[in-house]
């Protein structure tokens, strides 16, 4: 998304995460504890690893099962996070002794069932913003306005694309089953490669040579080393990639589903808040949709932020809204040479797809000078990411207001 909500309000630059004191996320939980059950509820403040690593460590310490242990949300490493996870039969005061590198235990309490993903209201975040341009103050201010009044553009953003910014085109090629795209995106564009060994192991095999490639490849990577393995071994690039672990698998095909419904954000930014005739509108309190027949009689309930506007991440089962809104994803899906169909892909891979509100509430805004840094605290639904509320405000490349 090239394009803001914010359009006439200059961005204030600068730069974020240069310490994971820079960027604090702390979960709002969806319900407490209630102090008796089989589960232990652990709140942990992290630095220095994702979640994933934290239930490896927890586990370890508490000589529990890893996949026995709960969590409501993914947090990155590259920050300061509060977060809940859950363990099965263990004594609070045992998890409270618990000492871990980059963690501290802040308490522990007893809950009926186990911690499961989506379990959480949203998040809160602190964001220190440096260097920022002069006059940032009021810029930021006056985007924070715009966002709480119109509402928070939903989009996945960068970050759901991998480190070369082309796990969506994996998924795409898988979709369309075109297998030796898919392993050509996998092993990498060499222009994009700065390891000197992975960037020869991709220039021979764009080559085609497969031994010399996989000779090169560093034996980190694994994956993509297996690939070039079946291939040299007569395999066809369709059992190479179907051979891939199926979590890599789904986080491919979820980065193109996050693409295109990227796409619909920002051909709808113009009017994010407004419904169209033919719309399904996503109720925020439950989830739900309806389909949107009058859209004048509706729009007061989208002004009070009760309703928005909702776009697809396509899949096979998904109802794609009608009329003007819904030439919008037909046309999408035609112009990426896809169907609802192209996602029934089976072998447990298959993607149902569901409706995505195309905005969400800004909560709790605030902005304030520390020194010559701007800190920024918001709080947004589950499902969110603050690096919509981030772009917004300071407008990465942009040198001035747009006219």
């Amino acid at each position: 998304m090239d394009r803001y909500l914010s359009k006439a309000v200059a961005g204030t630059g600068g730069t974020i995460k240069e310490s994971p004191e820079d960027f604090r996320v702390e979960e709002i939980p969806l319900y407490l504890p209630c102090g008796e059950g089989e589960h232990l509820y652990i709140e942990v403040e992290k630095q220095g690893l994702t979640t994933f690593d934290l239930l490896h460590q927890l586990s370890r310490a508490l000589g529990v099962k890893e996949r026995e242990m709960g969590y409501a949300g993914l947090k990155d490493a590259r920050a300061t996070t509060r977060q809940t996870v859950s363990a099965p039969g263990v004594a609070p005061e045992r998890a409270l002794e618990v000492q871990i590198e980059g963690v501290r235990i802040l308490s522990a309490r007893r809950h009926r069932n186990k911690l499961r993903p989506g379990h959480l209201a949203g998040n809160r975040f602190e964001i220190r913003i440096r260097d920022p341009r002069e006059g940032s103050l009021e810029a930021a201010r006056d985007v924070l306005h715009i966002l709480e009044s119109l509402g928070v553009p939903n989009a996945f953003g960068e970050q759901r694309y991998g480190s070369f910014g082309n796990s969506h085109l994996i998924g795409r090629a898988i979709l369309l089953r075109d297998f030796a795209e898919a392993i050509r995106q996998i092993i990498g564009d060499p222009a994009q490669i700065k390891n000197q060994r992975w960037r020869e192991g991709a220039e021979r095999f764009a080559a085609g040579d497969l031994r010399g490639a996989l000779e090169a490849l560093p034996g980190r990577l694994r994956d993509e080393r297996r690939l070039v393995h079946i291939l040299l071994e007569g395999g066809s690039a369709e059992a190479a990639v179907m051979g891939m672990p199926r979590k890599l698998l789904r986080l491919y095909l979820s980065a193109i589903q996050s693409h295109l419904f990227d796409r619909i954000v920002a051909m709808r930014l113009d009017s994010l808040e407004t419904l169209w005739p033919g719309d399904l509108a996503y109720k925020h309190d439950n989830g739900a949709c309806f389909a949107v027949t009058d859209p004048a009689a509706e729009q007061p309930r989208a002004e009070r932020f009760e309703i928005s506007p909702s776009g697809p991440l396509f899949g096979c089962k998904v109802t794609l809204a009608r009329g003007k809104a819904g030439i919008l994803e037909e046309s999408l899906l035609e112009k990426e040479g896809l169907a609802l169909e192209s996602f029934r892909i089976g072998q447990g891979l298959t993607m149902e797809g569901e409706r995505r509100a195309l905005r969400v509430p800004l909560q709790e805004p605030g902005v304030r000078l520390d020194g010559a840094d701007l800190v920024l605290s918001f709080a947004l639904p589950r499902g969110s990411y603050a690096t919509s509320v981030l772009r917004e405000i300071i407008k990465p490349g942009q040198e001035s207001a747009a006219t």
